[in-house]
């Protein structure tokens, strides 16, 4: 199994950024992909981001050029970048990871882009 703790929400202006981090109870070398999504209030949960162990990457075209997914394999941590944040992008953000054929998750964290 493995257990996903997110941090790095929180409030922030149009245009501002924030950086998420997601640490993984085992070491990430043996996951497949981690990813981020998100869900907004009335909408279905969609992909925005997600790493897989041989660090290639895939981006949700709404967020091409503003948010960057990385990965800290000696922390066992990914991270998402995220820049130029609009007010579309206000969303819970969770954590993924794919292994052993399972979907693991975090417990989500708030982010909301407002004046």
């Amino acid at each position: 199994q493995v257990q996903l703790v997110e941090s790095g929400g929180g409030l922030v202006q149009p245009g501002g950024s924030l950086r998420l981090s997601c640490a993984a109870s085992r070491s990430i070398f043996s996951i497949y992909s981690m990813g981020w999504y998100r869900q907004a209030p009335g909408k279905q949960r969609e992909l925005v981001a997600v790493i897989t162990s041989f660090s290639s990457t895939n981006y949700a075209d709404s967020v091409k050029g503003r948010f960057t997914i990385s990965k800290d394999s000696a922390k066992n941590t990914v991270y998402l970048q995220m820049n130029s944040l609009k007010s579309d992008d206000t969303a819970v953000y969770s954590c993924n990871a794919r292994y052993q054929g399972a979907n693991y998750w975090g417990q989500g964290t708030q982010v909301t882009v407002s004046s």
